[in-house]
């Protein structure tokens, strides 16, 4: 009689378990990518100039 609810107190253990591996291991994943951009130079210095120049070849053109 007391063997069901020991089963269900251990899997429900065992699945706690399970999701909070698996927690840790997203949240690392998405910490390294965090990390990446932004050790990353930022773009949108280098993207303002070059957008200018087109916009300036296209009236140009016109």
């Amino acid at each position: 009689m007391v063997i069901w609810p020991t089963l269900t107190l251990i899997g429900f253990l065992v699945l706690t378990a399970l999701v909070i591996a698996m927690g840790t291991q997203s949240t690392a994943r998405y910490e390294a990518e965090q990390r990446a951009v932004a050790a990353r130079p930022s773009r949108t210095r280098h993207a303002a100039p070059e957008a200018a120049r087109a916009t300036a070849t296209a009236t140009a053109l016109l």
